[in-house]
């Protein structure tokens, strides 16, 4: 046989989409909740521009991590280059919206992306190294996410006490959120768990909902949500809870965020 001189490369066994794509149902909900609550509350173009350049960023960091974490193991692998195209493709989203959004957004709306970017790069090395389902990067990632109401908000021209009170009405949503699914995963699979640290997470962000409404940065009916996440908590972390599968209980997380999300916007048109 011929020699053609073209080097074969075998495709990868990884499912694409398992490389492109989060394959935690939860994460899409972190993302979208406060972009969700971010849109409607303070509608602009620029914000539409940040949005995409978050949805792109976003998107990039699941292909990101295989490309990263092959390049520091000094492997190429079937993967590799999959991902490196994937993490093109998305990073091209993120570059047009950050482009646009600089043209059409103020510059103090990126203000909080700056201050979540050294965490944006801590995130990338640890799912480079395999360690993006520990607590802390969990959270961190949350918090990150959690920073585009900020921007939109200062997008909009809202005072930064004010974006600052939605960055931690979201962060009120998210943390707590992020504790209770990963105990309640350990729970059904019958590893050890902790009940007290999502239930004591959930009654502080509500202590911290209850302050903002105080000071009038907040809104009885996101309290009302959070309560109820409070009494979910509780009862999917005891034996009377109903068993749920990974792909349920997050379904079912995204559904309690979506509500969540829409109680902030109400609670701010409605003016309590």
């Amino acid at each position: 046989m011929l020699d053609s001189g073209v080097a074969f490369v075998p495709k990868s066994r990884i499912p694409v989409k398992s490389i492109a794509l989060p394959v935690e149902h939860g994460s899409w909900g972190f993302l979208f909740e406060p972009l969700l609550a971010g849109l409607l509350i303070a509608p602009t173009i620029g914000g539409a521009f940040l949005s995409i350049f978050m949805i792109g960023a976003f998107l990039s960091r699941q292909p990101l991590k295989f490309v990263v974490g092959d390049y520091l193991q000094k492997k190429r692998l079937p993967r590799t280059a999959v991902a490196f195209r994937w993490t093109l493709y998305f990073a091209s989203i993120a570059t047009t919206g950050l482009i646009a959004s600089i043209f059409t957004a103020s510059p103090h709306s990126f203000v909080p992306l700056v201050i979540a970017s050294p965490v944006v790069i801590y995130l990338i090395l640890q799912d480079a190294s395999r360690k993006s389902r520990e607590t802390l990067v969990e959270l961190l990632a949350a918090s990150v996410l959690a920073a585009s109401i900020a921007s939109l908000s200062l997008a909009a021209a809202h005072a930064y006490a004010f974006a600052a009170a939605m960055w931690l009405i979201m962060l009120a949503r998210l943390i707590p959120s992020v504790l209770y699914v990963k105990n309640r995963l350990r729970l059904e699979k019958k590893k050890e768990y902790s009940s007290a640290i999502p239930i004591g997470a959930h009654v502080a962000a509500a202590g911290l909902l209850l302050a903002l409404y105080v000071v009038g940065l907040g809104s009885i009916l996101t309290i009302l949500i959070a309560l109820f996440l409070l009494f979910r908590s509780i009862t999917g972390l005891s034996s009377r809870r109903h068993k749920l599968t990974a792909k349920e209980l997050g379904v079912r997380e995204v559904v309690y965020g979506c509500v969540y999300a829409l109680s902030v916007v109400a609670g701010y048109y409605a003016g309590f």
